[in-house]
């Protein structure tokens, strides 16, 4: 995050966390609460309709009572990121000067832990606000390796929770996102080349590739996010530590013979790689 009493020149911290110079002045406008109320009833619609796109999410809020346009709708989401599941609903996006890397998990079988992992960003929606949530998730086990939140969608929160995750769990062979700028920044791509980590990326459009986490989503908002309207970052953080810390060892998963990530994964992580 830009540190304005640091000795660091502001225009040098920008240029490390990927920022554009002219984000260094912007002070952020509050959302009226209105907006926030449909942000959060249009996140819902979209979880359990995903293929819906402006329009049809336009209709669905009128029929619920709520007077709004199309155009009203479209900015609406853009802000949250959320797109139609023909496009892949994201909040991240590509940056033209970023590497992409290519595809690595057609036709892999993932099958223990530490040999792919994978990360993504979400909206939150609180009482007053809402946030960012970025999580890094092991493929094979579905357990959460590492997450953080923040108010914005700059790379320092994505770098922090993968520096969390390797330091405390080793490091995966391959390494899946999207191709959001957030991903492709050499701040991020530069940890994972320095730990010898083959780099994946979904293709543009192609949803079902990091679908996992996208499942993941839909958990934290129905089973904790949805029914606490939590007030603050804050209280959403202590919340969450709760939540994941019962995701990881008690939640049960079919896709995994009934099983909880914590036990899928110690039991698939090879001796030599366990976390001391």
């Amino acid at each position: 995050m830009i540190d304005r009493e640091h000795e660091l020149p502001l225009t040098r911290q920008s240029e490390i966390l990927n920022l554009s110079r002219s984000s260094l002045y912007y002070k952020s406008v509050p959302m009226n609460a209105r907006d926030l109320e449909i942000m959060q009833v249009i996140d819902e619609i979209h979880l359990k309709y995903p293929f819906m796109g402006s329009r049809s999410i336009r209709d669905e809020l009128q029929g619920r009572g709520y007077e709004i346009g199309r155009d009203h709708v479209r900015t609406l989401m853009k802000k949250m990121g959320i797109e139609a599941i023909y496009r892949k609903p994201r909040l991240t996006k590509p940056h033209p000067g970023h590497k992409v890397y290519p595809y690595l998990l057609r036709g892999l079988e993932i099958t223990r832990a530490n040999q792919v992992w994978a990360v993504d960003i979400t909206y939150l929606p609180m009482a007053r606000g809402f946030c960012y949530l970025v999580a890094i998730m092991d493929w094979a086990s579905r357990r959460v390796l590492a997450w953080r939140l923040s108010n914005t969608l700059d790379v320092a929160f994505c770098t922090e929770a993968l520096e969390e995750a390797i330091v405390k769990y080793g490091v995966p062979e391959v390494f899946n996102s999207d191709q959001g700028s957030q991903f492709t920044s050499d701040a991020f791509t530069g940890i994972l080349n320095s730990h010898g980590i083959r780099i994946s990326m979904d293709g543009r459009g192609r949803w079902m590739d990091n679908i996992m986490i996208e499942r993941l989503w839909k958990s934290v908002k129905y089973e904790d996010v949805y029914l606490k309207a939590y007030e603050s970052i804050p209280a959403v953080r202590e919340g969450l530590k709760t939540y994941f810390e019962f995701y990881n060892s008690r939640r049960r998963h079919q896709s995994l013979d009934r099983r909880t990530p914590d036990t899928v994964y110690w039991s698939t992580l090879p001796q030599k790689e366990e976390a001391i």
